[in-house]
């Protein structure tokens, strides 16, 4: 859990994070909002599982297709060493 400033914690309420810090700051504080005082395991696991699946969404939609194209321009890597390894 980042330490972010108070300052930055209150521009989070009318602006986007801008940076690793204040972005993990404030999915953090909307896991712990829908929480709230109810720590039950049915509760905390819809955290977990909300969080996985965005996280697995993120990564199809725009991790994955950018890495794609990096390994289009720049050579594929794991082909390239694998290559290698069998040569």
């Amino acid at each position: 859990m980042p330490y972010i400033t108070k300052d930055a914690q209150n521009a989070l309420a009318i602006r986007v994070p801008e940076t690793a810090g204040e972005l993990n700051w404030a999915l953090t504080r909307e896991v712990i909002a829908y929480i709230g005082r109810d720590y039950k395991y049915e509760r905390l696991n819809a955290a977990i599982g909300a969080l996985e699946a965005c996280k697995q969404e993120f990564y199809r939609r725009i991790v994955a297709p950018y890495e794609d194209a990096a390994a289009r321009r720049n050579g594929d890597t794991y082909w390239n060493i694998l290559n290698t390894l069998q040569s």
